[in-house]
């Protein structure tokens, strides 16, 4: 049935392009295939889990799977000021079999589908691995009313600067809606969620070129509830622009306003606005050639409601902070084009509360937004998609797991590149983590060095179509990983992509 689906929703793809092509004879068809081969080893630092954690619990056994997105594009050019866009996706690990916790269901025997007796467990299917997405589907209108305007309208990638605010939303095909916990509590068609091609907003983008200044404006529908209740998470913002004409100089001034009300009213909370404004200033030049320098900082207000639970009602206040440079003073003595860069990344912590529903005072925890900028393989996705056993998935609260990533975090990256020949590309980063606030009111244990990650990678242009890459990736927990809870983390990912 599923395979009847793909060939009907192709067949009507096909249809549709072949009647635009006959109108405009200006479309292009593209797309890619990714195949991932992953191995993961101690990923809760305790014999971990390799898959997200509500799907498979405190598992002791390393793990190892194939996963692959299929995506192909459709664009089209309808008049000289109108573009269309539609993207589809199908995203899955192979073949996925789920054990059938109540002792119903199927078993498999020699290819066949054989009914397990007497309850006695079996495994069922994942009913949505060929399930096809709709990533991007939007239409632009150049020159909207008047000529500097131009309108984006429909499900669109949203990218701003570098990304720490506003540039994912990532989604897990399959997963349905995830707790106010966050992702952790949402099971989808991949065990590794942070290598989802799927990171679109339902959106409007109004963007006014005043060349050098650039004038964006976005609507963004992030999560709709029911049609008549107030429980739905918006996404409103608006970015300046401007590039200078000396040391490949620009700057930004942005503010971007998440209005989230899937929080319940309950108890003492009446007004469930879980508000994020977020406002900060980014920039970047290039002091000499070989140089290149960027700064972003950004301050949160508004008010938190952590779970319906909450007796208090508690005001935002928040600092992030993104300093680098890259440094390419050899990239054109030697053959190898070698670069180095450093980075540090800050993200303010809310100070230790075991129960934060009882806390009071000011919320001073940063919020990741939709921020799509990562640094590392392993230790960014804490909290997001996964959680250590030292400090395990927490379902009422909004930070999803004591020592989550995105927040209480100074973040130090040292990184490099190299090209031994044309076509291979070898990189390396070096992070190191410390945390500002204790993870718990009552344990002194929990403030210090969270730990150190290395990540190597290595990517080969087989042709202009086809690319290969690995990677590895180690995490080695600090000491706020006690009674030893300090595995090293593994990640090996090997990559197959073809583009057409």
């Amino acid at each position: 049935m599923k395979f009847f689906k793909i060939l009907c929703v192709l067949a009507i793809a096909l249809c549709l392009t072949a009647s635009v092509y006959a109108e405009t004879q200006s479309v292009k068809v593209s797309g890619d295939l990714t195949m991932r081969g992953i191995w993961r080893g101690s990923y809760t630092y305790q014999g971990a889990p390799t898959e997200p954690l509500a799907r498979t619990g405190l598992d002791s056994a390393d793990k190892s799977w194939a996963m692959t997105a299929a995506e192909i594009e459709v664009d089209a050019d309808l008049t000289d000021n109108v573009q269309t866009v539609i993207r589809l996706v199908n995203q899955r690990d192979w073949n996925v079999w789920d054990k059938n916790i109540d002792g119903t269901g199927s078993g498999v025997g020699n290819g066949s589908t054989t009914l397990i007796p007497n309850g006695l467990g079996g495994f069922t299917p994942n009913a949505d691995e060929f399930d096809v997405e709709v990533d991007l589907a939007y239409v632009v209108l150049k020159d909207f009313i008047y000529s500097p305007l131009t309108l984006t309208i429909g499900r669109q990638d949203l990218w701003f600067g570098k990304g720490l605010i506003v540039g994912a939303n990532q989604q897990n095909p399959g997963a349905g809606v995830a707790t106010r916990a966050g992702s952790l509590a949402a099971i989808g068609n991949l065990s590794a969620p942070e290598y989802t091609s799927i990171n679109s907003f339902d959106s409007v983008k109004a963007v006014l070129d005043y060349d050098p200044w650039t004038i964006t404006g976005i609507f963004a529908k992030i999560f709709e509830g029911a049609i008549q209740e107030k429980d739905d998470i918006d996404l409103w913002g608006l970015n300046v622009g401007y590039k200078f004409d000396a040391y490949k100089a620009e700057a930004e001034a942005y503010w971007f306003y998440k209005n989230d009300h899937l929080v319940e009213p309950f108890r003492a909370i009446k007004d469930n606005s879980n508000d994020v404004h977020t406002v900060g200033l980014r920039g970047s030049l290039d002091p000499l050639d070989v140089l290149t320098l960027a700064a972003e900082g950004a301050y949160q207000g508004g008010q938190y409601v952590g779970s319906r639970l909450q007796l208090n009602n508690r005001s935002r206040s928040a600092w992030a902070i993104d300093a680098s440079a890259e440094w390419r003073y050899w990239t054109d003595k030697l053959s190898w084009k070698p670069k180095l860069g450093a980075e540090y990344v800050y993200y303010s912590g809310n100070k230790a509360e075991d129960n934060p529903d009882a806390a009071a005072g000011d919320y001073t925890g940063w919020d990741p937004m939709y921020r799509g900028k990562f640094d590392s393989a392993i230790r960014e996705f804490v909290g997001r998609w996964y959680a250590s056993s030292r400090y395990p998935a927490r379902a009422n609260y909004t930070i999803s797991t004591a020592d989550a990533s995105f927040t209480n975090q100074h973040q130090v990256i040292f990184l490099g590149s190299i090209q031994p020949i044309e076509s291979l590309t070898l990189k390396a980063n070096y992070n190191l983590f410390w945390n500002q606030e204790k993870y718990l009111e009552t344990n002194n244990k929990t403030k210090g060095f969270i730990g150190q990650e290395v990540d190597l990678q290595a990517n080969w242009d087989y042709t202009e179509d086809v690319s290969f890459g690995v990677l590895a990736g180690w995490f080695f927990p600090g000491e706020v990983y006690f009674d030893n809870r300090n595995d090293i983390a593994t990640d090996l990912v090997g990559t197959v992509k073809v583009s057409f």
